[in-house]
């Protein structure tokens, strides 16, 4: 399990326009790095669209997701609700699971494998700042927003 202090798993991944983005490219900035289930479903939809709504809040931090979709369905999702942050796709949930944000779920008693709604915040050295694993989606920019007004103070 990572935890605050600790050197954030780097990684690169396609983007919701079939772009690399790279985690090691973004020294110059914090990145708040959220882990989500599936595009265009209720609870994600309702995390992202409240990142998206503080998003020029956030001052130095790019905020980032990533799930297992694929970078049109991403694309898809983007398009309709105009995000403007990078959308990451994990199909494999590779770089989930090196971040902790794989693992087993529950649903009407029925257990299986799947994200963990997670969200990290990385220093511009590529530290880790905050974990807040299970997160819900209502919590998920009112925590971060907590986070950064803490860090400036």
């Amino acid at each position: 399990m990572l935890q605050r202090g600790d050197r954030a798993p780097s990684f690169t991944l396609l983007d919701q326009h079939e772009e690399k983005w790279r985690l090691a490219d973004q020294h110059d900035h914090g990145v708040a790095l959220f882990f989500f289930p599936k595009a265009n479903t209720g609870g994600c939809t309702a995390q992202a669209c409240g990142l998206r709504d503080v998003a020029s809040l956030v001052g130095n931090v790019q905020i980032v997701g990533i799930s297992p979709d694929s970078p049109r369905a991403q694309a898809s999702w983007d398009d309709k609700h105009q995000f403007g942050f990078p959308l990451l796709s994990d199909p494999n949930h590779k770089i989930a699971s090196k971040y902790g944000a794989w693992g087993t779920k529950k649903l009407y008693g029925r257990e299986y494998q799947g994200i963990l709604r997670s969200l990290f915040l990385l220093s511009p050295s590529g530290r880790i700042e905050n974990v807040w694993m299970k997160i819900s989606p209502k919590a998920t920019p009112t925590q971060l927003l907590m986070a950064l007004g803490k860090s400036h103070e």
